[in-house]
């Protein structure tokens, strides 16, 4: 029987089914298989794929184990629970994120998302409600999202991760006294495995300081390359390869000027004791 074909601009849950779709084609299964795997009809499937019903977690957290998707279905499901409480564009590179070998990341400001504990990520949503920017449900729905981002971090196949941090992220009491310093222990431990190569671009480097606003490079299985960066209004994915390079050009030279992983390493515990 031919398949209704899938517009996943349509809506978030249109993108969901689409998505769906090509992870249940991609582990070779029919609706009817799948359906049998997960306890569902394969009419249920079918209304999943095109958008007309919602998933729930519990459902999308076993497709997942059962397509093998490491998990990039449940993370397209929290950004549908809480779509006002994202940029535009960052649940499409969140999904890419979740598949990168590697991920080359510049913040300012604040810690970076992947690197950010429980506590920290709640005082920032907290932040945003009570200047009325989202609802109680969509900070909910927002750390849940980044904790399952993060469950990679703790995997068998967690990317390598090269972090440059402004001074500015580990010197801005977020949560203050009480949650400051489990985030920065948090930096402590990620920043000595193997796989996460962590610096610090100190103020002193000024105006040498080649990125002005947050940068994620992704390197994908097939050695293709995505940029992201955002703006106060929305998120920007971008795979165009004059752009990509350019980013990653300003890259290079940031990890150059910034500090050794060593001496951020001491930086980042000499903030800790000051606290």
């Amino acid at each position: 029987m031919r398949e209704t074909e899938l517009d996943p601009s349509v809506s978030p849950l249109a993108a969901f089914g689409a998505q769906l779709r090509k992870a249940r084609k991609a582990a070779g299964l029919t609706q009817v298989e799948l359906g049998r795997l997960t306890s569902m009809s394969d009419s249920q499937i079918s209304n999943l794929e095109r958008g007309t019903r919602s998933p729930t977690l519990d459902w999308v957290i076993e497709v997942d184990r059962v397509l093998n998707t490491g998990g990039t279905l449940e993370l397209t499901y929290w950004s549908l629970q809480g779509r006002g409480s994202f940029l535009e564009g960052f649940p499409e590179y969140a999904t890419h994120e979740a598949k990168a070998v590697e991920l080359r990341q510049f913040e300012l400001g604040v810690v970076p998302g992947l690197f950010q504990t429980k506590a920290y990520a709640e005082a920032l949503a907290a932040a945003d409600v009570r200047r009325g920017a989202i609802t109680s449900e969509e900070a909910e729905a927002r750390v849940s999202y980044l904790l399952t981002r993060q469950q990679r971090l703790d995997s068998a196949d967690m990317p390598l991760v090269y972090t440059v941090m402004d001074e500015s992220c580990i010197r801005r009491l977020v949560g203050g006294a009480t949650v400051m310093p489990g985030q920065l222990d948090r930096l402590v431990e990620l920043s000595e495995r193997p796989r996460a190569i962590t610096q610090v671009a100190p103020f002193s480097m000024g105006e040498r300081r080649t990125l002005a606003l947050p940068v994620v490079l992704l390197t994908m299985p097939d050695r293709s390359m995505l940029g992201y960066t955002e703006s106060q209004e929305r998120g920007f994915l971008s795979r165009e390869t004059g752009t990509v390079t350019a980013w990653a050009r300003d890259y290079d030279r940031l990890q150059v000027g910034a500090n050794s992983d060593l001496a951020s390493l001491d930086m980042i515990r000499a903030a800790r004791k000051d606290l």
